[in-house]
């Protein structure tokens, strides 16, 4: 167990370091949503269900301008996230909503929620929320989504109560 948490960690760097220094590039094209919301839940499907966690994924037909490799890792991030921090017998939900110039995937729980004075820092390199300083993590995760997003033209926001749960979302480009 210790060994597969310092291997996460050292990965989790290693992608941070790469973005940071333009090592990583990312190729954004035209893609299909619907797919990457399905693999992103298929890779979350065990840990909901271990958990007792529903977990959702809102059909949606269109489009967007995003690397598949790279997104479907931030989106896997706020997935996990949201896996881990929701309680048992709580709900996901992954949805889509197209605006004209940005098509925004959301990433929805009922876990506990972000107090306002932490919002604006979760997307700090390891920055690390109070309430959730017990929980695995190295506060990491995050910050790679907002990179992965901004590199393509993109962008994440959070709106979160505490009590109330938490939803992320992801802004990707259509044209």
């Amino acid at each position: 167990t210790q060994a597969e948490k310092l291997s996460f960690l050292v990965d989790a760097l290693v992608k941070s370091s790469r973005l940071d220094n333009g090592i990583l590039t990312l190729s954004p094209a035209p893609h299909p949503i619907q797919p990457l919301l399905d693999g992103a839940a298929a890779q979350g499907l065990a840990a909901a269900g271990q958990r007792g966690i529903s977990l959702t994924v809102l059909p949606w037909e269109g489009a967007a301008r995003f690397d598949s490799k790279w997104t479907a890792e931030a989106l896997y991030n706020v997935l996990d996230n949201a896996l881990k921090y929701t309680p048992p017998g709580g709900t996901v939900t992954l949805s889509v909503t197209a605006y004209h110039m940005f098509c925004c995937i959301q990433v929805s729980d009922t876990g506990p929620g972000i107090p306002e004075e932490e919002q604006g820092r979760i997307f700090g390199r390891f920055y690390r929320g109070g309430a959730v300083r017990a929980e695995e993590g190295v506060g990491i995760g995050l910050y790679l989504v907002r990179e992965i997003l901004r590199r393509q033209g993109g962008y994440v926001k959070v709106a979160s109560r505490p009590g109330q749960g938490t939803t992320f979302s992801l802004y990707l480009p259509r044209a």
